[in-house]
């Protein structure tokens, strides 16, 4: 029952979802944790940010596109956050304020658990804020031969001289074994919801799948390669493990697997 010593987290986005706020409260119901989850949106990510600070919010988790814009206001940034110069959870212990990126540590532990295989080739489709956890978590897990394909030569040109990959601006002519696409192709409500991020005979040579779009998980990628036969990692694997280490660093408590995917699965009904 709510009371005076309840903890409060809460998440800053700029188009708040309820995916979030679905999860951690389903969780806080059946571990009964004396927490609440909240989603709310901000025009002043500053004074937000000290909100959290002044009003011992336990945990803030950030979305675009306030990713970047709250470094300044932070006392410690981990690991995963210098790895990609971006945040996606906030942890307060008694004002000071910890900076994560869950996004990058559930995408590194995906490849270390699935992509076993260092000297594989990687196409990775996409230059935007995910696009660079994924391509600096590959980086950090040993991979060496890596092509990024992206459209916005600007950013995808920096994103491959930075962790020193090579950029094209499409996936044509290029056979990998593990194919990553981080990009709103096959995602619900768009306008490319009912096409392939890469081409058939890209599929067909792969070993790996793996399509980082959350809505739907069977993406028209991932139903492809399953007929195909080929080993695939979902967006929903990525949505669940990112939100599984924000509970974690919020709550000090890590449900199990099987009532993660529970929570996963309540989170997006």
């Amino acid at each position: 029952m709510l009371n005076k010593d309840t903890q409060l987290c809460i998440s800053l986005s700029g188009r708040p979802s309820n995916i979030g706020t679905r999860f951690h409260n389903y969780l806080y119901q059946k571990l009964a944790l004396d927490f609440i989850y909240k989603a709310f949106s901000t025009d002043d990510i500053e004074h937000a940010i000290k909100g959290v600070r002044a009003l011992q919010i336990r945990g803030c988790s950030v979305s675009m596109p306030f990713k970047e814009s709250c470094i300044p206001f932070i006392d410690t940034l981990s690991d995963s956050v210098k790895a990609i110069d971006s945040v996606n959870t906030i942890v307060n212990d008694n004002g000071h304020l910890t900076a994560y990126n869950t996004d990058y540590i559930a995408v590194k532990d995906l490849i270390d658990l699935n992509f076993k295989d260092k000297q594989q080739r990687v196409l990775i489709q996409g230059s935007g804020g995910m696009a660079k956890a994924v391509i600096a978590a590959f980086r950090d897990s040993g991979f060496s031969d890596v092509v990024i394909a992206a459209r916005n030569q600007q950013q995808g040109q920096a994103l491959a001289d930075k962790y020193h990959y090579r950029w094209q601006a499409t996936p044509e002519g290029v056979t990998a074994d593990i194919l990553v696409n981080v990009t709103p192709i096959g995602m619900s409500g768009g306008a490319e919801q009912d096409q392939l991020a890469f081409s058939e005979p890209a599929i067909a040579a792969a070993t790996f799948v793996f399509d980082v779009v959350a809505f739907p998980a069977e993406t028209p990628l991932i139903q492809r390669a399953r007929q195909l036969n080929k080993t695939v990692v979902t967006g929903a694997e990525v949505i669940a493990l990112q939100a599984l280490e924000q509970f974690a660093l919020y709550t000090g408590v890590r449900p199990d697997h099987a009532l993660m995917l529970e929570a996963s699965a309540w989170s997006r009904a």
